[in-house]
């Protein structure tokens, strides 16, 4: 690195330093009116390490969360101050902030935990890892193809949620060693019954298409990303027909890597701030909320990339078409609903109108999608998912009974590393 590279990270270094302490000094004077839960009255933990750009990961759990709250006290554990604060704002059940090791430690000590629950693979996550008188359990932030649903890490959890046989099937293929009758249940998408929310438009007779890319990756295997390559052709051919409403959900990182895709995501915005002056009554959407659920539902037809989008989607039971991504290096899982789902490929993004007519009018189409919906979720019935997800929370919760009762002569000993107390565990540059 030379040294005005050097000097623009001493610069970074220097801002998010700052940026941290200020959160920090706001977040302790907000928590001076919040009274955390009572010793003795939390049974589910959600371990959540990680930074606000990466809320959208706990945001979708927020109304399953709510709903298993009336059954079992249920609490977030966040370790930084800017995501604390803005799940004091919006999270449905309580937030605690647990900035250090020691922190952590009095909080395992002081709440009779069954189940600790994780939605990513934050490496602080492993810090939680050592307390071994619970349930850790993976639940994910979503059901995917992607690399990601396989990795090695699910190993770390004693056990695992999965949506459905087709994610089973996925983790089969991938994990040696890896019991999956004993560690991973089934639970559907709970989130599913929750899709749901006011729009921020009037229905009519215009065909609704929802445009939901992911990011562009931080590595060519995960380039999955269709703004640059797919998104302003198919966006512009939407807009042009004058029977298309479309709403623009990019994934909140779109951008964070690559200029020209974060440049293509501005152009696609613009063009729909243009369209709508053009014709008011259009009502294209560029939708940037943290609300996730009434677009999947309210969408004719969504287009997204191999990301959790298509299964969110998917288990709606609605059309879809898939973005292939333009990369021949981005990997490719189409042993499951990728060998067979519509896709649209780069060169054929300004024929999206036809595909979309397609999708909506097939029968065979519908046929295939129906199968599909039927893998990955099992019964998609409102109210089937949520009643899998407690299903699975009293199994586990069932089984630290039994071991707790098998272990109850045990010693219990310190499970603290004396090498890893240190004074913030928030400190790093741009954790916050």
């Amino acid at each position: 690195m030379g040294l005005w590279g050097q000097a623009k990270a001493a610069r970074r270094i220097a801002r998010n330093l700052l940026r941290s302490r200020r959160n920090r000094a706001l977040l302790a004077e907000r928590l001076q009116g919040v009274t955390p839960p009572a010793p003795g009255s939390i049974e589910i933990a959600v371990y959540f390490a990680d930074t606000r750009v990466n809320l959208y990961q706990i945001r979708q759990w927020y109304a399953p969360l709510a709903e298993l709250a009336r059954e079992h006290p249920v609490a977030i554990i966040s370790r930084s101050p800017g995501t604390m604060m803005t799940l004091l704002d919006e999270a449905p059940v309580p937030a605690i902030y647990l900035r250090r090791v020691t922190d952590l430690e009095r909080f395992v000590a002081e709440q009779p935990l069954r189940l600790v629950l994780y939605v990513n693979q934050n490496t602080k996550n492993f810090q939680m890892f050592r307390y071994s008188r619970m349930w850790h359990v993976f639940i994910n932030h979503g059901e995917s193809d992607k690399m990601y649903m396989t990795t090695n890490q699910y190993k770390a959890y004693d056990y695992a949620f999965v949506a459905g046989q087709a994610a089973k099937d996925r983790l089969a293929r991938k994990l040696w060693n890896y019991d999956l009758d004993r560690r991973v249940l089934e639970i559907g998408r709970p989130q599913a019954d929750h899709f749901a929310g006011e729009l921020p438009y009037t229905p009519d007779d215009r065909t609704v298409v929802l445009y939901a890319p992911t990011w562009e990756g931080d590595r060519p295997a995960a380039a999955y990303g269709s703004i640059a390559s797919h998104g302003e052709r198919l966006v512009d051919a939407l807009l042009a027909t004058g029977r298309h409403r479309v709403i623009y959900r990019p994934h909140p990182r779109s951008g964070v890597v690559d200029r020209g895709y974060r440049a293509a995501h501005r152009r696609i915005v613009a063009a729909l701030a243009q369209a709508n002056a053009a014709d008011p009554g259009a009502h294209h959407l560029y939708d940037s909320g943290s609300s996730l659920g009434w677009q999947l539902v309210a969408a004719d037809v969504a287009v997204t990339d191999i990301s959790a989008m298509v299964y969110d989607r998917l288990a709606t039971g609605k059309p879809l078409i898939v973005a292939r991504p333009a990369s021949d290096e981005a990997e490719i899982d189409e042993t499951g609903y990728l060998s067979a789902c519509e896709w649209l490929t780069a060169d054929q993004a300004d024929q999206i109108v036809p595909l979309v007519d397609h999708v909506l009018t097939s029968t065979e189409a519908h046929d295939a999608l129906t199968t599909w919906v039927t893998r990955y979720f099992g019964d998609t019935t409102p109210g089937a998912a949520t009643a899998r997800f407690h299903a699975a929370v009293q199994a586990l919760i069932d089984e630290w009974e039994r071991a707790a009762a098998a272990h109850a002569a045990d010693p219990i000993t310190s499970e603290s590393d004396p090498l890893d107390d240190v004074d913030d565990e928030d400190a790093v540059p741009g954790e916050d």
